[in-house]
């Protein structure tokens, strides 16, 4: 790994939002996955702040301000509750603590699972947004939809890190304009 150009480690967060990790019941995947594929997706040195969190808004919410505005994390993943049971409250947690809101993320990631044929991805409400310099994005919680989302997302990951932060500080792994390889788990 490469240090970014301040030397520092970057750090991500990723919010599990589920009551049944929170309960001991399930095993969380769609965290590790997502930091093994930001390892293989970006040189710079990132250090993952990762949380739990039940579907309780308040919570979310806390939690979203902490990683934001006490870990100064610059990107904050989130993976759960986008769907439209009642207890899937993580977008609204997204809405409520974010300054400006991106929906270009969120349409691309409902797309990109349309076309490989999710007929249930209609039903996804994923947000992204800005709090002060930090990104938030919802992803899935499924294993395969964080995974397909991320292929979306990164791409243009860096570049708005990049117009937030005042200085190119996340770098993918490829620089010649192609897209890097994201290694599947």
């Amino acid at each position: 790994m490469q240090s970014n150009s301040t030397g520092t480690t970057l750090p991500i967060g990723i919010l599990t939002v589920s009551d049944r990790v929170v309960r001991g019941e399930y095993e969380d995947l769609s965290g590790p996955l997502i930091e093994q594929t930001l390892s293989n997706y970006f040189f710079d040195d990132l250090e993952y702040i990762r949380r739990t969190v039940a579907d309780e808004k308040p919570q979310i919410e806390e939690k979203l301000r902490h990683l934001c505005d006490d870990c100064h994390c610059c990107v904050v993943f989130t993976t759960g509750g986008t769907g439209p049971a009642p207890r899937d409250v993580t977008p609204e947690a997204t809405i409520a603590v974010c300054d400006k809101l991106l929906p270009g993320y969120g349409e691309a990631m409902r797309s990109v699972s349309r076309e490989r044929g999710v007929v249930t991805a209609i039903l996804s409400r994923q947000q992204a947004g800005i709090r002060n310099r930090s990104i938030i994005i919802n992803l899935p919680g499924s294993t395969r939809a964080v995974e397909e989302c991320l292929q979306v997302v990164l791409p243009s990951l860096a570049h708005c890190v990049s117009l937030l932060q005042g200085e190119s500080i996340l770098h993918p792994f490829s620089t010649n304009g192609t897209q890097p390889f994201i290694h599947p788990v």
